[in-house]
């Protein structure tokens, strides 16, 4: 009897994405000291934002590593996960058609309630000592102290903090000048070169989003607020 289809869940452990796709890259490697970039962040957190199963991705960066052993490319080092992009969307291609449809149930958190409550007093006090941000500060001391009851629903506080993030995101925004967004900017050009002949123009335009706006809030040292980041 043919084995039964592994079931695909968007992500299989929601809140492990990030995590999961490091050790995997690192693992691919070969080196367990290296460590992602901000350009790899960002575009780990466009496929997650995406609804690209992590499945796919941990699939992706394994195909593309026996890719690059296959031509024995061993003098030129893998040095993003960008590299793996086309065998991240290529698996992606191929789960959509397998994986089942996303029921009601979520994975546990791999955190505890105490670890949600000191992570959110914790980012609630670091945006408090940032000019004009009191409101959002406030908001996220209010989360904290209903931590109790909003760990019953992280889905739905994740989309809370979502929102948080993005108030925050404008406000930084509307405070930086010109050059300070064109500098960032170049950087991110510069990083990216590399890349672009691996992904499409609307991969291309989520990633620059999704870098811009971390560079913006590590500017201003202000943290980010989504689950994904209690690490």
């Amino acid at each position: 009897m043919a084995a039964e289809p592994e079931e695909i869940g968007w992500p299989s452990n929601y809140f492990n994405y990030f995590t999961e796709v490091e050790e995997r890259f690192q693992q691919a490697r070969g080196t367990g000291l290296f460590l992602m970039s901000p350009l790899d962040w960002a575009l780990v957190e466009a496929w997650k934002n995406a609804g690209v199963p992590l499945e796919a991705v941990l699939r992706g960066i394994d195909a593309a590593f026996e890719k690059w052993r296959a031509k024995k490319k061993r003098n030129q080092n893998v040095n993003s996960v960008a590299y793996c992009t086309q065998a991240v969307m290529l698996e992606a291609q191929a789960l959509a058609g397998v994986a089942p449809a996303r029921s009601g149930k979520e994975s546990s958190a791999p955190f505890s309630l105490e670890d949600l409550q000191r992570y959110l007093t914790a980012n609630a006090e670091q945006i408090r000592r940032q000019e004009g941000m009191a409101e959002i500060a406030a908001a996220v001391e209010h989360a904290a102290s209903s931590a109790a009851t909003l760990y019953l629903d992280l889905e739905d506080l994740e989309r809370r903090l979502t929102a948080l993030e993005d108030k925050m995101i404008a406000l930084v925004r509307s405070r930086q000048t010109e050059e300070h967004l064109l500098e960032a900017r170049r950087e991110l050009d510069l990083q990216l070169r590399p890349y672009r002949g691996k992904m499409t123009a609307p991969q291309i335009a989520m990633l620059e989003k999704r870098y811009l706006e971390r560079r913006l809030l590590e500017s201003a040292n202000l943290p980010r607020l989504s689950l994904f980041y209690l690490r």
